[in-house]
């Protein structure tokens, strides 16, 4: 007996690998590194200190290449990829005082006037 045909929808046809691969959730963290020169480098990883430590041997972001030392100032944990991906984008909108203010504070929303 022929086996049935596997449909989906239209537009969504994606390799079938892709469609056992699922993303883990857990911990995921967007940071934000205060570089040598004052300026905040935000970034996503799932290992806040060992990127650090990947910034700081000048194998990280072309921005902090130039300004290192770096320090971790700040992180946000969350529960997925996409999650701190989205806070990540909303966090580089952000002007150099309300950075600040986020840091000193340690609250989420504390300083922001940005708007998505």
């Amino acid at each position: 007996m022929k086996e049935p045909e596997l449909k989906t929808a239209p537009g969504t046809e994606t390799a079938p690998e892709q469609n056992t691969v699922k993303e883990k959730e857990g911990n995921y963290y967007v940071y934000l590194l205060l570089c040598s020169d004052g300026s905040y480098y935000c970034g996503y990883t799932d290992d806040p200190e060992r990127r650090l430590a990947v910034h700081n041997a000048g194998k990280g972001a072309k921005y902090t290449r130039s300004r290192r030392p770096c320090t971790l100032v700040y992180t946000e944990r969350f529960g997925t990829k996409h999650e701190a991906m989205s806070r990540e984008y909303y966090l580089k909108k952000l002007s150099h005082r309300e950075r600040e203010a986020l840091v000193k504070t340690g609250l989420p929303g504390a300083g922001s006037t940005v708007r998505n």
